[in-house]
């Protein structure tokens, strides 16, 4: 006789509905992806009572749904309670829509710009409360660091420092690197590494006694050769070895260090074509004679039109890169990378798994796809006889990963 009974019409809705009900309880993250895994537990469900025995039915079909929906879980997080924070780079972008969401919360943040009376720092004080601090700061400039670590010992005694959320960053070329002055490799080294190291050295103090965290805004630039953005890409791989010996290194004093690699986000930064249009002219007017006639200035245009065609494809909803920042400064267990952003999964399983080859093509066809410089287009005087690398010089790019 046949003791197992399983669950049909009615009393399997009553099941599933207290299941649902009971995940809810858990926090589960709700939208499409609870959607999506509920229609494919369905669809296993189907599957598993035509194929399986009951009680194997019932075992792959709890295993699939526990880890499935698990995954959907919000881990638990810590209560906001008064914890402070600083937040560099808040002029606009990740930082400034940071800085908002936690002031929102109810944490006391600090948050630097570069101009006190610029249109971020004016936003931010008209939609935020009065625990929201503006403080003045360039990271080049080691007085302005100095005076920020002194304000910010001073105005966290009773709270004590609980995140430091490196933001601020630098990427005023897009060109190959040696169109590249070596001065645009320091000056962005001197933002998006040094200052952020002097910074973060000098607030460790506050940090090993809070046992609080350290959240760094890097790139996928950081992580694989994206074309024409050499200079950016070296800094923000330079950072992430740094927060990566930070995590070991600070590991015994309890503080976590968690790096957020974004995907491309339209930012003001991004998204300001003016401005790249003046860097473009300005990369021109400084380039050597020798460099006009090996590359042509048609190449550089041609990077640069290519780069402003992808803007079209950023995405201008930065929240799942806060909702990051947010996770890392309160999960119990924070994850030491996040990559918010759409095709981060695809381009990394490219360029971890794929032969180089194809991970070049991929990347030119993501951003950029350089045309071949005026000196190795045939007929042209100096000429070298070469297989072009790149048979198919202009397809549309679609993302990037500067910020």
């Amino acid at each position: 006789m046949e003791l197992w009974l399983w669950p049909s019409g009615g009393a399997w809705l009553l099941v599933a509905a207290r299941a649902v009900l009971q995940l809810l309880r858990s926090d589960l993250r709700l939208g499409r992806p609870l959607l999506a895994v509920l229609a494919l537990l369905a669809v296993l469900d189907w599957l598993c009572q035509r194929l399986l025995p009951p009680p194997a039915a019932l075992a792959v079909l709890a295993a699939t749904g526990w880890i499935a929906l698990s995954r959907l879980a919000r881990p638990p997080r810590l209560p906001v309670a008064t914890r402070a924070v600083l937040i560099t780079g808040c002029d606009s972008g990740f930082g400034k829509e940071t800085a908002k969401k936690l002031d929102a919360m109810g944490f006391t943040v600090l948050a630097t710009v570069l101009e006190l009376n610029g249109p971020g720092a004016l936003e931010l004080r008209a939609c935020c409360s009065s625990r929201l601090k503006l403080l003045q700061m360039d990271l080049t400039k080691p007085a302005d660091i100095s005076r920020v670590l002194e304000f910010t010992k001073d105005h966290t005694t009773s709270t004590g420092l609980w995140g430091l959320v490196n933001n601020a960053g630098l990427n005023d070329i897009v060109a190959d690197v040696e169109l590249s002055p070596v001065a645009t490799f320091r000056n962005c080294m001197e933002v998006n590494f040094f200052g952020a190291l002097e910074l973060t050295k000098g607030l460790l103090p506050l940090l090993r006694r809070s046992r609080g965290r350290i959240v760094t805004v890097g790139s996928p630039a950081g992580d694989m050769p994206y074309p024409c953005l050499a200079a950016y890409g070296t800094s923000k791989a330079a950072m992430a070895l740094l927060m990566d010996a930070f995590s070991c290194e600070l590991l015994p004093w309890g503080v976590k260090v968690s790096i957020i690699q974004p995907g491309y986000f339209k930012t003001e930064s991004v998204k300001n074509v003016s401005n790249w249009e003046q860097r473009k002219q300005l990369l021109l007017a400084t380039m050597s004679q020798e460099l006009l006639q090996a590359y042509g200035e048609d190449y550089v245009e041609h990077l640069h039109g290519q780069f402003l065609h992808s803007l079209r494809l950023a995405v201008p909803d930065l929240s799942p890169v806060v909702d990051a920042i947010i996770d890392a400064l309160l999960a119990t267990r924070p994850q030491r990378r996040y990559y918010p952003g759409r095709g981060l999964g695809l381009m990394y399983f490219i360029h971890f798994y794929l032969p180089e080859s194809l991970r070049r093509r991929f990347l030119q066809s993501f951003f950029i796809n350089p045309c071949l410089p005026r000196a190795l287009r045939p007929g042209q005087p100096g000429a070298t006889p070469t297989q072009d690398p790149n048979p198919n010089p202009t397809p549309d790019p679609s993302l990037a990963g500067a910020r």
